[in-house]
């Protein structure tokens, strides 16, 4: 039975009333769809899906981080809920009504998964709202998991064939301690490797790359390990904006969808990729807002942009993903010039990773005494969050299919992520999924900050238009 990752364990050690570990998706379908009808359809593909299925197994006095233990009797009638939006019901009472869900931090004595179904959505329209926890998928897992449960045609698949893998029941309490004792014996070994290991990606890490020297001490050992040259990273120490700082416990979200072809048109027309693009609307959205809220700042907001570490065909349990920072150029009055900033950064920093893998995260989560990992997790998160957060947004852009998908004969039309926001990675989060022709962008903002996100998805939709309407070609 597998056993969480350190990294998988940090998703639930730092949650707490205003940091939630939730990661969603708001699927809006044409047409209704009984709650009987996806209790069915979900019957018959759970035990093919195996995040779905689990609950934490917590390790005695937490010595060690918990295991997944398969749940053969699920609650279809807890894990599955609808409710219903009063008239109009038009998008923005759907948002609300995610705002709130979203908040909400999942029971942890139960598999880490909630369904929403929303009616009363206008145009003949319902909304699917799935959440689940961070600690059981990453972004590229949770696709993996929707994809399980959607259709190529009206006419729903039948299940694989052949049973269902059966998990191993995870082990007794006393192996369980006798096993965190041994972790825990060796966790000054660990700390050692990953001191060792960490100093060449010095220059990888928010805020220690800030230090003076780091950069030359980075490369200095990569020479040592023989390594060599790599394209070395712009130290990004992030400038205060209003989405800076502590969390309230309360989340706004907002939607938007963009043509895909006419982003298409931009990457053609500047010979870039559709990610600088994507990137590069995002700047010219968040600059419009913070125009209107306290000013431009004068330079680059610092991005986090998750990628995932997964070998082609991998299509293991928990998180394997990697965050990089980018330069987001927001203080850049030219939409043109805008875009070859993003796409000078963005190329930077795919050839850096491209050449040494940024895991540092992931091990130095491994070097950390389990039992420690909560209070220290929760303190740091605390500490960073209010004196100097390193990163002002989350960026994502995940690729999907460009057909249409079913959900028990229901046409998805739009699929909107739900993601993340934390006080070290800043109040918004911008996170785009393209499908069947369209962008679709789940905007999440802590209320307090950013009250009315609704407002920068308008302005990432002028965003799209002013680089559409931009001149000339990118400087090479």
């Amino acid at each position: 039975m597998p056993q969480l990752s350190a990294l998988d364990a940090q998703f639930l050690h730092f949650e707490t009333a205003t940091n939630i570990a939730n990661i969603a998706g708001l699927a809006v379908l044409e047409g209704d769809l009984h709650r009987a009808d996806l209790q069915e359809l979900l019957e018959r593909k759970l035990p093919y899906v195996p995040a779905l299925r689990r609950r934490l197994a917590p390790v005695p006095l937490g010595l060690d981080h918990p295991y997944w233990q398969q749940e053969d009797d699920l609650d279809l009638d807890y894990h599955v809920r609808e409710i219903g939006l009063p008239p109009p019901g038009d998008d923005r009472q759907l948002a609300d009504q995610i705002s709130r869900l979203h908040a909400r931090r999942l029971d942890r004595g139960r598999p880490l998964w909630e369904i929403y179904l929303i009616h009363g959505l206008s145009g003949g329209r319902m909304g699917l709202y799935t959440k689940i926890h961070h600690a059981a998928v990453d972004g590229i897992g949770g696709a993996d998991v929707l994809a399980a449960l959607l259709d190529l045609t009206p006419e729903p698949a039948p299940p694989p064939a052949g049973p269902p893998d059966r998990d191993e029941p995870p082990p007794g309490p006393l192996t369980m301690v006798a096993r965190g004792l041994a972790r825990l014996a060796g966790n000054p070994a660990a700390a050692v490797r990953f001191a060792a290991r960490a100093v060449p990606h010095l220059d990888e890490i928010p805020v220690v790359s800030w230090l003076p020297g780091t950069a030359l001490v980075s490369d200095l050992a990569r020479r040592l390990g023989g390594t060599g040259r790599v394209p070395d990273l712009p130290a990004l120490p992030a400038p205060r904006t209003p989405f800076s700082g502590p969390l309230s416990g309360h989340r706004r979200f907002a939607f938007v969808s963009l043509p895909l072809e006419e982003i298409k048109q931009v990457r053609k027309a500047f010979g870039v990729t559709v990610n600088d693009v994507v990137m590069a609307v995002c700047a010219g959205g968040l600059r419009a807002w913070l125009a209107a809220h306290g000013g431009v700042p004068r330079q680059p907001l610092v991005a986090g942009v998750p990628f995932s570490l997964r070998a082609a065909g991998d299509e293991g349990p928990g998180n394997q993903v990697a965050l990089m920072t980018a330069p987001l150029a927001v203080h850049v009055p030219d939409p043109a010039a805008r875009l070859h900033h993003v796409r000078h950064a963005m190329h930077r920093i795919k050839d850096r990773f491209s050449l040494a893998p940024a895991r540092w995260l992931r091990e130095f989560s491994e070097s950390m005494p389990a039992a420690l990992m909560g209070l220290a997790s929760r303190s740091a998160f605390a500490l960073v969050g209010q004196a100097a957060p390193p990163i002002n947004v989350i960026i994502s852009n995940v690729p999907g299919p460009q057909f249409p998908l079913y959900v028990c004969g229901a046409r998805l039309l739009n699929h909107y992520p739900v993601s993340v926001i934390t006080e070290v990675s800043g109040g918004v989060n911008i996170t785009a999924f393209s499908y069947d022709g369209s962008l679709d962008i789940g905007i999440v903002t802590d209320r307090e900050m950013v009250p009315d996100a609704w407002e920068l998805a308008g302005h990432l939709r002028d965003a799209l238009e002013e680089l559409r309407n931009a001149e000339g070609t990118l400087p090479q």
